[in-house]
């Protein structure tokens, strides 16, 4: 684990952001865990997590020539992320994001910001579905440029309708790297240091155990 994991863990425990117990998603399932990056709610709140996306997509050796942010909750991150590129790693790069509706006065348009081109890092929370993805997709392709990958605040790792995660799968569709800052291997990983966190990682090990897709990277 990477010291810049270990603090958005710890910011996030902090905050709120991330609970461990018992929580019903969305999909019906009974998680040990909930994490809702819309509490990272202030600007040190979004310091820690764009320095985290930052250190993120240069470690994994992403190459890209803009940011884009789907709309809503990837708004806030691609502006936070673009800052920690450009205050940590000296890259000044540009970024979008879109609306939810087009505007029909002033410059109308469905997008925010620099114009889509080139090579597109779409940045958002989790992929569930992968819905907004393919939105990001469709709007990247309408402007002539091209996806170059994703990147993730969390990978929960499990599987979906198959026995592929929603981020492998999204992987797979668009041939592109997904990259996650956290996984749900990296959470257990945090939790395995931690005297007080025998009962939490049990929780985590009976939930990878039922829901866990095929593939379970190690944490990095």
């Amino acid at each position: 684990m990477q010291p810049y994991q270990r603090q958005l863990i710890e910011f996030a425990l902090a905050r709120g952001v991330l609970r461990f117990g018992d929580f019903t998603l969305k999909s019906g399932r009974q998680s040990p865990y909930f994490f809702n990056t819309g509490l990272f709610d202030s600007g040190q709140a979004l310091h820690v997590l764009g320095q985290a996306y930052a250190q993120a997509a240069m470690d994994a050796r992403l190459e890209f020539d803009m940011l884009f942010g789907p709309a809503y909750k990837g708004i806030p991150i691609v502006s936070a992320t673009a800052i920690g590129l450009a205050a940590t790693h000296q890259r000044d790069i540009p970024y979008a994001f879109n609306r939810k509706e087009e505007k029909d006065h002033g410059e109308g348009g469905m997008i925010v910001g620099a114009p889509l081109q080139g090579a597109v890092l779409v940045v958002d929370d989790v992929i569930s579905a992968g819905t907004s993805v393919a939105e990001s997709v469709a709007l990247i392709k309408a402007a002539g440029a091209r996806l170059a990958g994703v990147l993730v605040a969390l990978d929960r790792q499990e599987k979906g309708s198959a026995e592929r995660s929603a981020t492998e799968e999204v992987a797979a569709r668009y041939g592109v790297p997904v990259t996650p800052i956290l996984t749900l291997s990296t959470l257990m990983e945090f939790l395995s240091e931690r005297p007080d966190g025998a009962e939490q990682l049990k929780a985590m090990k009976t939930y990878q155990r039922r829901y866990g897709s095929a593939y379970q990277p190690q944490s990095q």
